[in-house]
């Protein structure tokens, strides 16, 4: 997730004022990997994304991902570590994604939901407000 994508500011400014302060979890590195594991499995799907560290040169990225690994720094925000679940989701090992599209969205939004028990109707008004399209019945890029 880096702040300096311009095709996903609207979406960061909706996560900034729908999302963080719902959630003020943060979650210590060592156990980044059991819940990336628990939502996967929980999701009925198998090969989780592994973990592995951010590096220090990264610092304008609060976390990346592809089908096959996420990046993160020591501590991360549990909603964080959801979209970039979703971004896990939404590529393929040959590293095409969906960016932050419809299908990205919609699948953050049900891990938001079914995760960090967020409430969809709130967030989903919220993102039609902000005019951020979703699929609500969006699925795992390699399911579809």
């Amino acid at each position: 997730m880096s702040r300096g994508d311009a095709g996903a500011r609207r979406l960061y400014a909706w996560e900034d004022s729908e999302v963080a302060p719902r959630d003020t979890s943060r979650v210590p590195f060592a156990q980044l990997q059991a819940l990336v594991d628990h939502v996967w499995a929980a999701e009925g799907l198998r090969f989780p994304p592994r973990l592995r560290p951010l590096p220090r040169q990264a610092r304008a990225t609060v976390a990346r991902a592809t089908r096959l690994a996420i990046e993160a720094p020591s501590m991360l925000p549990t909603w964080v570590l959801l979209h970039e679940v979703a971004h896990s989701m939404t590529s393929t090992a040959e590293g095409e994604n969906d960016g932050h599209g419809p299908r990205f969205t919609g699948l953050y939004l049900q891990l938001l939901v079914r995760h960090a028990r967020m409430p969809e109707a709130a967030l989903a008004a919220s993102l039609r407000a902000a005019r951020i399209p979703f699929d609500p019945a969006a699925r795992p890029v390699f399911l579809a």
